[in-house]
């Protein structure tokens, strides 16, 4: 089974647009839980635009699913997680005022750095993800610093699909499989949404979570959030 994980960083910006809050983002993280959500992943970032450090803290003992958070392993970053120890955590090169994710870390000039990160989260009890794209030499080097998993960034995948989704999703198979062989778990994450998941999860091997935030919070504009994780759970049966 392909776990579905519920980025609600898109909640939190909804809430800081007035500055109070509504919409509760602690209440629904666990409404997404109860109505089926298999996690809960956030993003803080330094600048708190969406997700607040303060809000991990008041979600990690809420959260009863399996608990994700994203980010570059700042030493402000590396505090909050060793001191929540989510279920996961997922390592991204995002620069500070990045505006959402928009590549996967070049693993082998940064070898010396996320292995010495991965080794202090090992150390907690934290699993890891590393977010990578499809290169198959980048993933093998991905498994050389001591990662659970990768996470595959898939804004690629969903910018080819509507015209060809046997091209679009063909160096994720590949790549799903040369993770699968070098002893990494498979997660993916970035622009999957209702029309293109069903496709990308029935080719790819191996595949143990997807992220999904901007298109399921807007989906969830129109069909509420109990239609919205139905239909996106339906589509990693």
């Amino acid at each position: 089974m392909t776990h579905l994980s519920v980025n609600i960083n898109k909640v939190a910006t909804l809430r800081n647009a007035r500055g109070e809050n509504m919409p509760d983002v602690q209440r629904f993280a666990q409404e997404c839980e109860r109505l089926g959500a298999n996690g809960i992943t956030v993003h803080p970032r330094p600048d708190e635009r969406h997700i607040k450090y303060s809000d991990v803290f008041l979600l990690r003992p809420l959260v009863k699913t399996e608990f994700n958070i994203e980010g570059y392993p700042s030493p402000e970053f590396m505090d909050l997680v060793l001191k929540v120890k989510p279920a996961q955590v997922t390592l991204v090169p995002d620069a500070p005022d990045a505006l959402t994710s928009h590549e996967g870390w070049d693993v082998e000039p940064n070898m010396e750095f996320l292995t010495g990160i991965i080794d202090r989260l090992r150390e907690a009890g934290i699993r890891t993800s590393i977010f990578v794209g499809t290169d198959l030499d980048n993933i093998k080097a991905a498994a050389r610093t001591g990662t659970d998993r990768v996470e595959l960034y898939t804004k690629p995948y969903a910018d080819i699909y509507p015209k060809n989704p046997e091209q679009a999703v063909a160096p994720f198979v590949e790549a799903s499989r040369a993770a699968h062989q070098a002893g990494l778990g498979v997660n993916a994450g970035h622009d999957l949404n209702l029309d293109n998941l069903e496709f990308f999860h029935s080719r790819l091997p191996y595949l143990n979570e997807v992220s999904i935030g901007h298109s399921l919070i807007s989906d969830a504009l129109y069909l509420g959030i109990g239609e919205t994780i139905t239909r996106y759970k339906q589509c990693l049966v």
